[in-house]
């Protein structure tokens, strides 16, 4: 079985998460260490990504400096989108070489499959937190499903979502309208993955209305906070995000409380998660998380 080892490094810049994830990648691309998912919240950002249109920041520098929204160019996929406080970003640098399919077997996963895989721990993740959610066909990402039950045929509803889902479900629960509530935008390179997922957790979603998400002008952007009303519990969600990754990728899931523990040396940013994940991992007596 695969190995993915996992930190969580609470709060960074931009410009850091960028430098970690090279040094990440080169290691990774050089076999110096496995299979590394980072989970992280962003400081406020607007990224750009290799198809995004410029006209797709509606805000003005001055808005964007006063608000303390930094902006930067990247090389993953897809259009312009918003990172900040609340919202759970994963950065998975994973070699696709070798992953297990469903039948038990192994090949390498396409970028698609890789894509579809991010896509299904999202909606898992959001299952477990009575969120249904769905793919759109041709657009990359997760959605809110306002009509699960006569949608969730095509998505295998009965092995997606949780029990408690279910429940409220049959229980006449009414969601909101269709909306986005998790992006995604990868880079790979050599076969070695890097950017990822940002799931809209507690976020402010009124800095969304600085761009035009994705380039999509028809559909909201949503949270699951706002789905259920009430904040959530960010460890709770990458704990669930940690499990459905490691039942998607068919892998064994390894926290690691920080990245010297990983690496076994600094890379030059030193960092430690939040102590109530160490309180976590305490109790947990090391057990081996989208």
């Amino acid at each position: 079985m695969n190995l993915i080892s996992l930190v969580q490094l609470g709060t960074v810049d931009y410009a850091t998460g960028l430098r970690l994830q090279q040094q990440f990648v080169d290691l990774r691309k050089e076999e110096k260490i496995g299979d590394v998912l980072l989970l992280l919240e962003h400081t406020p950002v607007i990224t750009l990504g290799r198809n995004a249109k410029a006209a797709n920041v509606i805000a003005s520098p001055e808005l964007l400096k006063k608000l303390g929204v930094e902006l930067f160019e990247c090389d993953r996929g897809g259009d312009v989108t918003f990172h900040g406080p609340g919202q759970i970003v994963g950065y998975p640098i994973f070699d696709l070489r070798g992953f297990a399919t469903p039948d038990g077997n192994r090949k390498t996963l396409g970028v698609v499959e890789f894509v579809r895989r991010l896509e299904e721990v999202l909606i898992r993740a959001c299952a477990d937190f009575a969120i249904p959610t769905k793919r759109i066909q041709c657009v990359t990402g997760v959605w809110t499903n306002p009509n699960p039950l006569s949608s969730r045929a095509e998505e295998n509803d009965s092995q997606n979502r949780s029990l408690k889902s279910r429940d409220l479900l049959s229980a006449g629960a009414v969601h909101a309208a269709e909306a986005k509530i998790a992006a995604i935008g990868v880079h790979i390179s050599r076969f070695v993955t890097s950017h990822g997922f940002a799931l809209n957790v507690n976020t402010d979603i009124s800095y969304f209305n600085l761009i035009i998400p994705c380039g999509i002008t028809t559909k909201p952007v949503t949270s699951m906070q706002q789905q259920l009303g009430k904040p959530l519990d960010l460890n709770a969600v990458a704990e669930s995000i940690s499990r459905n990754f490691g039942v998607v990728f068919s892998s064994q899931m390894l926290w690691v409380e920080t990245l010297d523990a990983l690496l076994g040396h600094t890379v030059g940013v030193p960092m430690k998660p939040p102590a109530e994940l160490r309180e976590l991992h305490h109790k947990e007596d090391g057990t081996t998380w989208t």
